[in-house]
């Protein structure tokens, strides 16, 4: 193998893996809850022993974001998520309805791959190998090239980890020569069931169009709405708290603020206070410029920085304590790039009359990050419900979009894949966890007689009005075609009667003389009308 081409020796290491992989997903698939347990609880401990030294790792390979921050990050995808998922149902019968007689057990998928972003690398890695074990799967990791390193350091611990308690070898895995044609080889592979992709909109599309099922999730581009009741203090403290955390490489995190004309001066204010700074038009253009190269997306040597990186590299001087810039935007699109996802410490500034305006901008806004987060500060539950009526899939209320979207903040399931919908082009719209790794099975008892279904349903009169028309038809069959013209004649008559207000002595005539054309007719009425 040492004489091929890297990308042959990356392809061959990914079919390996897969094979074994799958090896290791049949033998787990028979695990009992305790052994399951057992494991997860010492992938946690291994986890939490080595958070820091990931996240230094992490942040020196790819210079985005903040040890402290990713240390967090990487707590909350082992203990955090352990807690929140320790107690989920996910072997044998996981639920039973007595009443209907349905019994719905968990199966595992078998082996799934982990598509690793750079922004989240360790925690990615962490989340992933936790609910796939606690779903008794097996999983291998294609790591993003960018964070190939922390990623395959923190697999390894995992795997290890899972071994050390008595998980099978190679149930747990990384591609550690990390190229495309890798990642394209195990997403195409026979022995993967289920791709879980985290990453750029060209990987999530890819991973949908393998041909093996998958979950991705799109990208952000999340409006943060300071209506008029809210605590604009609180408001503008929780959405900083949440775009410099890791220096806003969180995908739920807040990308442009909307306030109203009766609060903006009160909303500027409080952010300068809190280490905002308001760039002019000139800084806002430069800063731009550096953010997005080609089109809209963004500049990845910006990604997960601080404003202080972003200020001197754009020329110009900031405030010292300066925590997030901010540029005030006109429109959305295409002219207005910081109406766009900005995974650093960048925020879009718009300014609206009221409610309505906020509405119609934050689904603008949305349009460019469909189907995965929002958020409102207001004290105004009605005004709650009407954003909740937005196209995305999370509607956080009073809380910061990184911390709120994640489920560190909010009673979201914690997890580092948002889903996004339909919308977005997801297959889920929900935080996804162990539930989404499972085949669930259900077994139906028979409740009802399948032998009659149709004659004893009062709702089903299908059958009797066949039979009346059956019947009706005899008859039809048996008359001349004088006493069909007949009938249809007095049909007739009768029609215009009714019509008529005043008495018509010439119908009740002739319908005292065809009372039994008379009555057949309606009868065949009646019977395609399916009366009884």
């Amino acid at each position: 193998m040492e004489n091929f081409d890297k990308d042959l020796r990356s392809i061959q290491q990914a079919r390996d893996l897969a094979r074994l992989g799958k090896v290791a997903a049949d033998k787990i698939a028979d695990y009992t809850e305790e052994q399951i347990d057992k494991i997860l609880r010492n992938m946690v401990r291994v986890a939490e022993e080595n958070a820091v030294c990931l996240a230094q790792m992490a942040v020196e390979e790819t210079g985005f974001g903040k040890v402290e921050d990713k240390t967090f990050k990487n707590h909350l995808a082992a203990t955090i998520l352990y807690n929140s998922i320790k107690d989920m149902k996910t072997i044998g019968v996981i639920n039973e309805d007595k009443e209907n007689k349905l019994i719905e057990l968990a199966e595992p998928v078998g082996l799934v791959m982990g598509i690793v972003p750079s922004t989240n690398p360790t925690s990615t890695a962490i989340f992933k190998a936790m609910i796939s074990i606690k779903s008794r799967n097996a999983i291998v990791f294609a790591p993003h090239p960018a964070a190939a390193k922390c990623t395959i350091k923190a697999v390894e611990l995992m795997r290890d980890a899972a071994i050390e308690a008595g998980a099978p070898e190679n149930i747990i895995s990384a591609v550690t020569i990390p190229t495309i044609g890798a990642t394209n080889e195990l997403m195409k592979s026979k022995e993967v069931a289920i791709i879980i992709a985290t990453g750029g909109p060209g990987m999530v599309k890819a991973a949908y169009s393998s041909g093996t099922p998958a979950i991705g999730v799109g990208a952000g581009n999340s409006p943060a709405y300071i209506e008029r009741t809210a605590d604009v203090e609180k408001a503008v403290k929780n959405i900083i708290a949440s775009k410099t955390f890791d220096n806003g490489t969180i995908c739920a995190s807040e990308q442009s603020i909307i306030c109203e004309e009766c609060n903006h001066d009160l909303v500027v204010a409080e952010f300068k206070k809190q280490g905002g700074y308001f760039m002019t038009e000139e800084e806002t253009e430069k800063v731009c410029k550096l953010l997005f190269k080609k089109g809209n997306a963004m500049n990845a040597k910006f990604v997960g920085r601080s404003p202080q990186v972003i200020a001197s590299a754009a020329g110009f001087t900031i405030p010292a304590g300066t925590k997030v810039l901010i540029g005030r935007q006109n429109g959305v699109g295409e002219g207005y790039p910081l109406s766009f996802e900005k995974l650093t410490t960048v925020l879009g500034f718009y300014t609206v009359k009221d409610w309505h305006e906020a509405c119609e901008l934050s689904i603008q806004l949305l349009q460019n990050g469909i189907g995965h987060t929002m958020s409102i500060h207001t004290e105004d539950r009605d005004m709650v419900m009407k954003f909740a009526r937005k196209p995305a899939s999370r509607i956080l209320v009073n809380t910061g979009g990184t911390q709120g979207g994640t489920g560190a903040s909010t009673g979201l399931n914690p997890s580092f894949t948002l889903g996004c919908g339909t919308w977005g082009g997801s297959s889920v719209s929900e935080n996804v966890t162990p539930k989404h790794l499972m085949n669930i099975k259900r077994v139906a008892y028979g409740i009802k007689d399948c032998t009659n279904l149709a004659s004893n349903d009062p709702t089903f009169n299908c059958i009797k009005t066949a039979e009346n028309c059956h019947g009706v038809q005899n008859q039809f069959m048996n008359m001349s075609p004088a006493q069909i013209a007949a009938a249809a004649e007095v049909l007739n008559k009768a029609n215009n009667c009714a019509e008529n207000t005043n008495t018509c002595t010439e119908c009740s005539s002739e319908n005292t003389k065809n009372e039994e054309l008379l009555d057949l007719v309606n009868q065949i009425v009646a019977a395609m009308k399916g009366a009884n």
